[in-house]
């Protein structure tokens, strides 16, 4: 199984643009080593006859037919608003 080198997780910390001192490249060595053993391992299980799965629920999409409608006059719309101009609902201003 190959283990994870130091300057392996430098050049990996570098690529995401992240500082690390050396007890952190230390402590971080040693947990992505235990990982990557640990799905390693998993290469040792017998999964002949297990279906390839995206996804260990089975889901599916439940799709309607796409009907265009009547929308709501706009008059009982704007009734319900707390706010209108010119036809419109207004929103405070977010973006300065």
């Amino acid at each position: 199984m190959p283990d994870i080198s130091k300057e392996q997780v430098k050049h990996v910390a570098n690529l995401a643009r992240l500082e690390m001192s050396e007890a952190e490249v230390e402590k971080f060595t040693k947990q992505l080593g235990d990982i990557i053993h640990f799905a390693e391992s998993l290469n040792e299980l017998d999964t002949t006859g297990v279906p390839p799965t995206t996804h260990v629920l089975e889901i599916r999409n439940v799709m309607r037919e796409d009907v265009v409608e009547e929308g709501l006059p706009r008059d009982l719309v704007l009734k319900n608003a707390p706010d209108t101009q010119d036809g419109q609902i207004r929103v405070p201003t977010i973006v300065e």
